[in-house]
């Protein structure tokens, strides 16, 4: 038998929240162990899915899962959850061993406390624990922000290569796949990385959408030729303020390093001459609630940029309820992240009326607190599964403790206690409302929401919010990253 471990963590890192990413915000999340990883993600279409369907491929191989844990993301890991989270998984790969082959499921845009390149730290430490002859393969999310010292340690590296994420089973069974044929000596992988200097704005990083259609579609012509075994377009994150942020390239030849660093700079200069299309920005909040209130028939989606969970917002925006009101605009459907509004519904009950606050209270980047009265139509757990695509393949979620209100001015707002983006529509559904009947949908993401409610939508439209995840990069203080970089720098 050919004996693998699969372990990892996943975070993506934003810098400039609030929030850490202490660690009992990951024990909260799940620290899995065991078969309890195969029981939460073999069924689902994620990273570790793709491992244990590749594994099951093969008669010969036994896939063994140690440790893995993901959290929601937020601002830096601390020093102790990254401590405790490594030492856990190393230990594990350690007392487990001897093992023919590595997999590890990654983010790629992890930031700790201790090491502003928490993956590539952590790949280092399990290639100097399992020596030099060990294959390791690596899975990454398209926003990470990729470094020599995760690819230089590693043997096999591919990246989502969709963007809202739908492929990571299938970059996962590729990487398992690749990963076995260097095990068995089929294949000498050489990787070239480039790292160009410039960034991808949120809004343009679709990936059925032009300009990142165009590149994909270079990226596609490259790996027909022979002797090609991955090629991977990396996005990048913006809102980790570290060296290595902005977009990358990873070509993955079988023995020919001239190969490799040819297709992966082709692509890099490829990106490069498409600058200024990858950093156009999004619709004024006025002109998008009015776009959506004049529109015949709903639902409307209304991305709100600003507070992209997915990137790391608090979930507690509330710029566009604000406006709604000002502008006299009723219908308004939007999950909102406010443990303490939760408690005030269940105190009230169902068919309760409540008059409270809601959202504005992480921090002063997300608007004020949204004064509300109105009627509370539903309590639950919080807790929902999606059967259909989602977002980088994910099938259970848990917003902790949440309520439905419905609100006198005519708003559905959805109440819940952890922050949760609009990665599926049983988020409103469990609690009793039918999306397909709002006028304006509240999206709480970029591109991650859309496999949701692209179905459902007669018209999505990306709105320019403020927040930790705003569209507009400028706003920010940046103190690590590379200069000049394109758009921060024009004349980069």
């Amino acid at each position: 038998m050919i004996r693998i471990a699969t372990a990892g963590f996943q975070h993506e890192s934003n810098t400039f929240s609030s929030v850490p990413a202490s660690l009992d915000k990951f024990i909260r999340s799940g620290i899995l162990e065991g078969e309890a990883i195969r029981r939460e993600y073999a069924t689902s279409q994620s990273t570790l899915a793709g491992f244990f369907a590749a594994a099951a491929e093969d008669p010969e191989v036994e896939l063994v899962p140690l440790v893995f844990t993901r959290l929601t993301p937020m601002a830096a890991i601390t020093h102790e959850a990254i401590a405790h989270i490594m030492d856990r998984i190393l230990a594990a790969i350690r007392d487990n061993g001897p093992w023919d082959a590595i997999l590890l499921a990654q983010h790629g845009a992890a930031v700790s406390e201790t090491w502003p390149d928490a993956d590539g730290e952590f790949v280092r430490r399990v290639r100097e624990l399992v020596g030099p002859k060990v294959p390791i393969g690596l899975a990454l999310d398209m926003h990470g922000n990729i470094s020599h010292q995760m690819v230089d340690n590693a043997d096999i590296t591919t990246v989502y290569q969709t963007n809202p994420h739908i492929d990571a089973y299938e970059q996962a069974v590729l990487c398992a796949r690749l990963t076995l044929r260097v095990v068995r000596g089929e294949i000498r992988p050489i990787v070239a990385l480039q790292t160009p200097l410039v960034l991808v704005n949120i809004l343009n990083q679709g990936t059925d959408d032009h300009p990142m259609a165009d590149l994909l579609r270079i990226a596609d012509q490259q790996r027909r030729r022979p002797g090609v075994l991955s090629i991977s377009v990396v996005e990048g994150y913006p809102y980790s303020d570290v060296v290595e942020m902005g977009m990358s390239f990873i070509a993955i030849t079988d023995n020919n390093p001239a190969l490799a660093e040819e297709i992966a700079r082709t692509l890099a200069d490829a990106a490069w001459s498409m600058r200024a299309a990858l950093n156009t920005g999004g619709t004024p909040i006025d002109e998008a609630l009015r776009r959506a209130d004049a529109a015949p028939a709903g639902p409307i989606v209304l991305f709100d940029v600003g507070d992209n969970v997915g990137g790391g917002s608090p979930a507690d925006s509330t710029f566009l309820l604000h406006a709604a009101r000002r502008l006299g605009i009723r219908g308004l459907l939007q999950a909102v992240c406010d443990p303490e509004a939760v408690r005030a519904c269940q105190v009230a009950g169902v068919g309760g009326r409540v008059a409270m606050t809601v959202g504005g209270k992480t921090d002063g980047q997300h608007g004020a607190p949204f004064a509300i009265e109105g009627v509370v139509t539903a309590l639950s757990d919080g807790a929902y599964e999606e059967t259909g695509p989602t977002h980088a393949g994910f099938r259970f979620f848990n917003d902790g403790p949440s309520a439905a209100v419905k609100t006198d001015d005519g708003h559905a707002i959805v109440l819940i206690t952890h922050p949760g983006g609009t990665m599926s529509l049983q988020q409103f559904r469990s609690l009793g409302i039918e999306p397909r009947d709002c006028k304006i949908l509240i999206a709480k993401g970029v591109h991650s929401p859309r496999p949701a409610v692209e179905p459902i939508a007669r018209e999505m439209i990306w709105v320019a919010t403020p927040g930790v995840t705003t569209a507009d990069l400028t706003t920010f203080i940046y103190r690590h990253r590379r200069v000049p970089i394109y758009p921060l720098e024009a004349m980069a």
